[in-house]
């Protein structure tokens, strides 16, 4: 939506006390009729309700609830509560649109005093529930009656979102923008900040390896398939990869981690130090360093061998890499977690004490097996973990996304949470005061996925670089969000640059314009 048209409607979205002071106080000349509802999609269920509504008063007033109180189905609401304000206040039979900041409308009902509250018709299926025990008590205080609208269809916002979500990514990010005072001058200028900010990353290094085989049959005795060696190939992956993301941005990188005497060894210091990353490494030479080979046929993974050994590291190591992190001069410091001994409930607070008084702290934890805990790095400025690990920390299998989110941001006592939901985008739980809103969603910015491995990495490195040079967590979430939608659109773990991030917030600029 345009300045234009949001000027068109924005003077019917007020609070319920700028209500009030417009219609007067009962008795009025003009009746006044209230509803109330999530309104997530506007559907036909909800024009019905509305007009009839409108045919019972003279004023009507659509209110919402506040995203803050939607817990009903996953990822709700999926249209942000200053679209679905905008999309009410377009409606020509709409005469008001209050956002309810509380559980229920208990509270504006009392403020507003409408002379007629309107229900839908499904609200007396069974018998009136408590709820709306309690609305008719407060209408009734004063004078007012309930109404109950005919109700021979009705339809439900979440069905209909289950069956086919609307693509609404571009509108939900203009939305955002519009609320918080973000501009895509201030993205680009975001971007151009990167370049030469500090970050050290402490964490697990791994090869990750593709051998290639070509099929050519089973043994007749056993059951043993048979394939035939073409190549094998080897990238930097695990932390190592979360440094060369932070390295592609911009960033001057150091990086600490722990790695066996072999040739890996090798491999991972010549491919960090061909990309820029200065890596300081402790050789333990009682550990191999962590590989992971996949064998890969026809497309298809018929195995994965891992060569790791994922025992704590010795206290001695422990000292080295603490001296490393508490002697560095970096804006952020980012702990990797792969799980593959550096990080454990012993190593987590001894290295987390090592850093700098005023750095930025960062903890993503990705994490295959059941061992890690992204609880562990308590209090961190920013962590990033995904639903399944948001999951396991918290025990909670159950729950929506956004009370799951909710809980992990309490329970971590971090500043940010960035929670990844793959192809849905991210939702980020920032500090909570009066005021800012305590959450918002951003969706997927990837155009096509080819290959999404990499896109968290991707997420790690801009956010962190973005909210050390601007202290804007949407800004963070925005550029982070993109560099992952980027990284979904090449095949492989491929360091996103800065100029694809820009071509992507072009792209986006360009569609909220309508520009082809």
């Amino acid at each position: 939506m345009d300045a234009a048209s949001k000027q068109l409607i924005s003077h019917k979205i007020k609070t319920a006390e700028e209500i009030r002071a417009e219609i007067g106080t009962r008795p009025r000349k003009k009746k006044v009729i209230m509803c109330h509802g999530t309104f997530d999609v506007v559907h036909p269920g909800h024009i019905r309700h509305l007009l009839y509504a409108k045919t019972k008063a003279d004023l009507l007033v659509a209110s919402l609830t506040a995203d803050t109180h939607i817990m009903k189905g996953n990822l709700r609401p999926y249209v942000p509560e200053d679209l679905r304000a905008y999309n009410l206040a377009a409606l020509e039979v709409v005469d008001y649109v209050v956002i309810d900041r509380d559980p229920t409308p208990l509270k504006n009902l009392g403020i507003i005093q409408p002379d007629y509250f309107a229900k839908g018709y499904e609200y007396t299926a069974g018998g009136v529930n408590p709820k709306t025990q309690e609305e008719i008590a407060v209408i009734e205080s004063y004078g007012g009656e309930m109404l109950f609208t005919p109700g021979d269809i009705v339809y439900s916002s979440s069905a209909l979102i289950e069956l086919a979500p609307p693509s609404i990514t571009v509108e939900k990010l203009m939305v955002l923008m519009q609320a918080e005072g973000v501009t895509f001058k201030d993205l680009r200028a975001a971007v151009a900040k990167l370049r030469g900010l500090r970050a050290h990353v402490l964490g697990d290094t791994i090869v990750d390896s593709y051998t290639y085989c070509s099929m050519i049959g089973g043994m007749t005795k056993t059951p043993t398939m048979s394939v035939r060696f073409e190549k094998k190939t080897d990238f930097v992956g695990g932390a190592g990869v979360v440094a060369k993301h932070l390295r592609a941005a911009g960033a001057d990188v150091t990086f600490s981690t722990v790695l066996g005497n072999d040739a890996y060894k090798d491999f991972v210091l010549d491919d960090l130090k061909a990309f820029g990353v200065q890596c300081q490494p402790v050789i333990d030479e009682t550990r191999p360093t962590t590989n992971k080979n996949a064998i890969v046929a026809e497309s298809y993974r018929l195995l994965k061998v891992d060569t790791l050994d994922s025992r704590s590291i010795s206290d001695k190591i422990v000292e080295q890499l603490k001296r490393q992190v508490a002697g560095g001069r970096s804006d952020a410091v980012v702990f990797s977690d792969f799980r593959h001994g550096i990080f454990n409930r012993d190593t987590i607070p001894r290295l987390t004490a090592a850093i700098p008084q005023g750095t930025f702290r960062v903890a993503d934890s990705q994490v295959a097996s059941r061992w890690g805990n992204i609880l562990e790095f308590e209090g961190f400025d920013l962590i990033t973990p995904n639903e399944r690990e948001a999951r396991f920390a918290l025990g909670d299998q159950d729950s929506v996304v956004r009370p799951l989110a909710m809980d992990l941001h309490k329970r971590a006592m971090c500043k940010t949470l960035m929670l990844k939901l793959g192809d849905r985008g991210i939702i980020t739980y920032r500090s909570n005061s009066p005021e800012v809103r305590a959450f918002f969603a951003v969706d997927s910015f990837a155009e096509r996925v080819v290959d999404a491995v990499g896109a968290g990495d991707a997420l790690l490195a801009y956010a962190t670089l973005a909210m050390v040079a601007t202290g804007s967590d949407v800004i963070a979430s925005l550029l982070g969000n993109m560099a992952a939608g980027i990284e979904c659109e090449h095949d492989g773990n491929v360091p996103v640059t800065p100029e694809e991030v820009l071509r992507k917030i072009d792209a986006m600029e360009r569609q909220i314009n309508y520009q082809h």
